[in-house]
């Protein structure tokens, strides 16, 4: 059966007209995989929203099928983003399928080679800045404000819109909202997200946000100049929706808190080698901090069930991936050889 796309699923939540255009790859509906392993670390039921299964592999789709379709209803004629992947894969597909031009501003160096090649093949004019994540946003906004092209960023109300339907999935396939949601931060559009999602549900589950210890600006309290963590989807140092996010886990009664690139990595090997969900270093935060930190305890106790966000999929880094991966065997064209290789 084919899935139903975001926007006809939820039109009546999202602030399009009727005789917009919907410009969709059949996004959302993504995978929430119970994990009994998870849960038996944390010592409560445990969730996935393996928000890879989107079209182009991460979480982005959701706010970008919302906000093209409104640059396509506006009369724009092109779309432009500063990304450190995920975005930039997202907005080139998505302007592809529109028949807009895409451009997307990456800092030269810092994008995973998986993202890239998305962005290069569905036509995007891809820009490597000598910059980081953060200077390229503030290049792209003044873009904006001079030419007629349709900025997609998280900035953009309209991407923060479509990104909350998540929060609706959520309840919907657990029949209840959790106890408690675990999410990486980065640019801290989704945890704002998922909190206006909750928030028109009538629901308010305790916000559990992450981020690398290298690149944890809301855990300092300040703007980091130089990011830097292996997990580059949350490599930001002054997030766009900083006030939101804190307003969203100050509401939840959650908090932020920080986990090393080891943490993140050794959860990023254990979901892939122990649970069988493959997700990209970024998204194994929000996992590595519930492990660290354990479960959030409100007015002394602990939330009934937690769902753990994984926002993109593991193919979208693959040298990572095979860095941290153990090694091709190699062996003779010899069925005792394979024998042995196999199993000794």
């Amino acid at each position: 059966m084919t899935p139903v796309p975001l926007i006809e699923r939820y039109r009546d939540r999202l602030p399009l007209e009727a005789d917009d255009p919907v410009v969709t790859l059949n996004e959302g509906s993504t995978p929430l995989i119970e994990s009994r392993v998870l849960s038996e670390r944390v010592g409560a039921p445990a969730y996935l929203k393996f928000e890879g299964a989107n079209p182009t592999g991460s979480f982005k789709d959701r706010g970008m099928t919302v906000a093209v379709s409104h640059a396509k209803a506006s009369g724009a004629e092109a779309v432009i983003c500063a990304s450190t992947g995920n975005t930039a894969a997202s907005c080139a597909a998505y302007a592809a399928r529109a028949g807009l031009r895409g451009a997307v501003i990456v800092p030269e160096g810092k994008i995973a080679i998986g993202k890239l090649a998305q962005a290069l093949m569905h036509g995007a004019r891809v820009v490597a800045l000598q910059g980081n994540f953060d200077e390229a946003l503030r290049i792209v906004r003044e873009l904006a404000e001079k030419h007629p092209i349709e900025l997609v960023n998280s900035i953009n109300p309209y991407r923060i819109e479509g990104q909350k339907t998540a929060a609706f999935e959520v309840v919907e396939e657990l029949g209840e909202a959790p106890g408690a949601l675990a999410i990486p931060v980065g640019n801290a559009g989704n945890v704002t997200a998922y909190w206006r999602g909750f928030r028109e549900l009538g629901v308010a589950p305790v916000l559990y946000g992450f981020q690398a210890e290298g690149a944890a600006p809301l855990v300092r309290g300040e703007p980091v100049a130089n990011p830097e963590t292996i997990a580059s989807a949350i490599r930001i140092g002054n997030p766009a929706r900083w006030e939101e996010a804190m307003d969203a886990f100050t509401a939840s009664r959650g908090r932020v808190a920080a986990v090393s690139d080891r943490q993140i990595l050794d959860a990023y090997r254990w979901l892939a080698d122990t649970v069988g969900v493959f997700c990209e270093p970024a998204s194994a935060a929000s996992v590595a901090g519930l492990l660290a930190h354990g479960m959030p305890v409100v007015e002394g106790d602990p939330p009934k069930s937690v769902v753990c966000v994984l926002t993109g999929h593991g193919l979208k880094d693959p040298d990572t991936a095979l860095s941290k991966a153990p090694p091709v065997t190699n062996c003779e064209n010899d069925l005792s050889a394979v024998e042995r290789a196999v199993f000794d």
